[in-house]
């Protein structure tokens, strides 16, 4: 397993809460604030396939913010969703702007792929619309574009079951994911000369639809107003052409499994 942690996570989570209020850190008592922001800091950490098809793992770690209003509940959100900011936000209705990153397939990790071509990094904008049909129920759908290590049109589909048991938040639902045929030639295609360098593989040209079927679970547990924990699994089964590809076939897996542990803090800021 390769590592990749990230140094701002560490410097987020020893920045995360000021000398005055380091008292309070553990504090039973609720955040208490009638003006300005209820802020969050989040410290992720997530293990996943080195790329997209790959059977081998690497983890990463990143921070993260997000804010709303005193006096709001905080919204739910599944683990694996993109980070996300709402222009319209109703009781059961959300919709908003989303992005995800998505990391490269570079070489020198992974020497099988020796004639292959290098994928770097890639960013996805886009916009997400949430709805909650039941009081427990979330329906949510992101579509964005990518812009760096692949150009393609992109699509996350989710369910989430939602229940809540005293400091116990459950969660768990299907995904579905699809990709044009930009996306997928970028991580799953094989052109004639990659074949030939490469010696292991046939040239490919899949086509774009849907790539993966899976499933996310979590568990949130809120040691205090201030602080709770997260942590999930995933899954995706990759099919269609996706999984047709001989570069999954030779050198990866079908089964793509993910993992992640999350720890947030909130606190009352006034500016």
């Amino acid at each position: 397993m390769r590592a990749a942690p990230s140094l701002a996570l560490l410097a987020v989570l020893a920045t995360g809460a000021t000398a005055a209020q380091a008292a309070d850190l553990f504090s039973p008592e609720p955040i208490q604030s009638s003006q300005g922001w209820i802020v969050t800091v989040k410290g992720n950490l997530r293990v996943g396939p080195s790329y997209p098809g790959s059977d081998e793992y690497s983890f990463i770690g990143y921070p993260s913010l997000s804010f709303r209003r005193p006096g709001t509940v905080e919204r739910y959100s599944a683990p694996d969703d993109g980070l996300s900011f709402s222009f319209l936000d109703e009781s059961v209705f959300r919709v908003g702007v989303v992005g995800r990153f998505v990391g490269g397939r570079y070489l020198q990790d992974n020497p099988e792929l020796f004639g292959l071509e290098k994928i770097d990094w890639a960013v996805e904008p886009g916009v997400f619309v949430e709805y909650w049909p039941l009081e427990f129920l979330r329906a949510r759908a992101e579509i964005r574009r990518g812009f760096g290590g692949h150009e393609g049109f992109v699509a996350d589909f989710g369910l989430d079951a939602v229940q809540r048991f005293g400091a116990f938040t459950v969660s768990i639902g299907p995904r579905l994911s699809l990709g044009d045929s930009e996306f997928t030639r970028t991580y799953f295609g094989v052109t004639p000369v990659e074949a030939a360098l490469n010696g292991q593989v046939t040239p490919y040209d899949p086509s774009g639809g849907i790539t993966s079927v899976g499933a996310t679970g979590a568990l949130t547990y809120e040691w205090s107003p201030q602080w709770s924990t997260t942590t999930f699994v995933t899954y995706k089964r990759l099919v269609s052409d996706a999984a047709d590809s001989p570069i999954v076939k030779r050198f990866g897996s079908e089964n793509q499994f993910g993992f992640g542990l999350t720890a947030a803090y909130s606190f009352a800021y006034t500016p």
